[in-house]
């Protein structure tokens, strides 16, 4: 028996070796190293060790919720470049490819493994309508769907991950108690206990209370853009976090307007609820080491958490931009881009401040605008009445929102009215940038969208195969934008969210001449941290 299961396994191995040129593919990925800050003291790194122990058991979990097959390939191979463009990935799909796979041939799963293969979204509603009393377990975002006796069951993240769950809780609490922070201290211990119920609301209100802390963390299941599927269930990720102190300070401009863009926003009063109140604070940190959807696959440079539209209603959000991570992909990446399609003076207007405004309103603006959809007369979860559609559509929404809200505090002096071209302008390159990403990942599907919305609007027009922006046309075209997709949400309208990516979600034939000839230039980073990953 034992023989036998060995050799499936082999035979299933043998299966996924890789089927296309994986050299080429990782070669598309800029190595950037990403340094543990200097100056800690013994205790302060013994701490860091705890928790960067801590994210590796988490991206154990990660791997068991993306690809259990990739994981086996990956622990399995002597391959070093199929190695690696699974680390980068997360899985054996290619999300510079539309996510078709790069080692076997077995298509990527809209959920991943966190539902079964066969699973569809038909199934699901039908199952829910047979057993009604089920839909809380099964659209919960903390539970694996499986099977039994002809029956969905939703299987909670902590008993299916028990094994990596309990020692993550302790190493927590192990760090909580070298940490010289007790509200950060107090933040670990309530998160440890979060880990083992499922339950973050408690630890989420401590997390968004810590002032201006030395040292954070990202560490929960929040972002669900593994499920296709539903668009519900979440994806566990993780950081490390150090403060940097200098630019932290930069931000304060920024918070103190966040209810008035909401305020103003193009969207009807009732479903742009007050943000007076709620707190919004701003940390720009430095990543020296990361874990789970974090780490895997487009490299975030900012993040705006935790996702519960809850803990929005009564508190507001916190907004993390990644320094290291921002000046890499600003570095290695856009400037380069910019500077290949654009026209020179417009290329030269592009920028690393510029470039950061509008990430900071992006961050900003996944709070701002509706909190439920309205579907049949009841409040709904947004991304529960959008569906699949969701994850691109609120990436364009932070985007078109955030270039809304640059032009509000520019045309109210908190911000220079003069720079505002600079602001369109790096907008533009970050979506060059993104458009490389092709539509197998949510980004990349936003920004799509959006570069073909503003094309159409003449907000961007061909010139002698470079690209020009229509500075005057931006503002009235980008407004224009922010209600549609604004209104979407308010509405939950899944068939219109899904009709207008399906119109705006091809890249214009002119443009996709153009994009070719940035094949030299590196399409994301792939960090390479002063800690070693440990995948079990």
């Amino acid at each position: 028996m034992l023989r036998t299961l060995a050799v499936l396994s082999l035979a299933t191995l043998a299966m996924a070796q890789p089927s296309h040129n994986v050299a080429a593919r990782v070669a598309k990925w800029k190595r950037v190293d990403m340094p543990l800050t200097t100056g800690l003291s013994t205790r302060e790194l013994q701490m860091v060790d705890k928790l960067v122990d801590a994210c590796r058991l988490l991206d154990d979990i990660f791997w068991r919720q993306s690809d259990r097959k990739g994981l086996e390939l990956y622990k399995s191979t002597p391959d070093q470049a199929l190695k690696r463009l699974l680390m980068i990935m997360g899985s054996r799909w290619d999300l510079l490819d539309d996510n078709h796979p790069f080692a076997g041939n077995e298509p990527m799963p809209p959920g991943h493994d966190l539902y079964p293969r066969d699973l569809t979204r038909a199934a699901v509603e039908r199952d829910v309508a047979k057993h009604p009393q089920d839909r809380a377990a099964v659209y919960s975002p903390y539970t694996v769907l499986k099977w039994r006796n002809g029956r969905l069951i939703g299987v909670p993240y902590h008993e299916e991950y028990k094994e990596f769950l309990e020692p993550m809780a302790k190493d927590l609490r192990d760090a909580a108690a070298l940490s010289g922070d007790p509200a950060f201290a107090n933040f670990l211990r309530l998160r440890a206990e979060a880990l083992l119920t499922d339950d973050y609301f408690q630890s989420d209100l401590a997390w968004l209370d810590l002032k201006n802390p030395r040292f954070d963390v990202i560490f929960a299941p929040y972002e669900t853009y593994l499920d296709d599927l539903l668009a519900v269930k979440t994806s566990y990720g993780a950081s490390v976090l150090i403060r940097n102190e200098e630019e932290s300070r930069k931000l304060a401009i920024y918070e103190q307007y966040v209810p008035d863009i909401q305020d103003a926003l193009p969207l009807d009063a009732a479903d742009r609820p007050s943000k007076r109140g709620h707190v919004t604070p701003m940390e720009v940190m430095d990543a020296p080491y990361r874990a789970g959807d974090l780490r895997h696959g487009y490299q975030a440079v900012a993040d705006n958490l935790p996702n519960d539209p809850r803990i929005h209603q009564q508190k507001g959000s916190k907004k993390i931009f990644f320094k290291n991570f921002m000046d890499a992909r600003v570095n290695y990446i856009i400037l380069p881009v910019a500077q290949r399609l654009m026209t020179p003076a417009q290329a030269a207007k592009a920028t690393a401040e510029g470039y950061m405004a509008g990430t900071l309103l992006h961050e900003i603006s996944h709070e701002l605008g509706p909190e439920f959809a309205r579907v049949k007369g009841k409040r709904v979860d947004i991304n529960e009445a959008i569906g699949p559609a969701y994850s691109g559509l609120e990436e364009a929404k932070a985007d078109v929102v955030g270039m809304f809200g640059l032009k509000w505090l520019a045309d109210r002096g908190a911000l220079p009215k003069g720079r505002l071209e600079e602001y369109y302008a790096s907008y533009v390159a970050g979506l060059f940038r993104t458009l490389r990403f092709g539509a197998g990942e949510a980004h990349g599907r936003a920004e799509t969208m959006e570069l073909a919305w503003l094309w159409e609007n003449r907000a961007v027009v061909p010139n002698a195969g470079r690209f020009v922006v229509d500075y005057g046309r931006m503002p009235e075209v980008i407004a224009r934008l922010a209600r549609e997709l604004l209104t979407l949400e308010a509405a939950g309208d899944r068939r219109r969210a899904e009709a207008w990516f399906a119109n705006y979600g091809k890249i214009p034939p002119a443009l996709s001449a153009a994009l070719a000839r940035t094949s030299d230039i590196p399409v994301d980073i792939d960090p390479v941290f002063s800690f070693k990953d440990e995948v079990r």
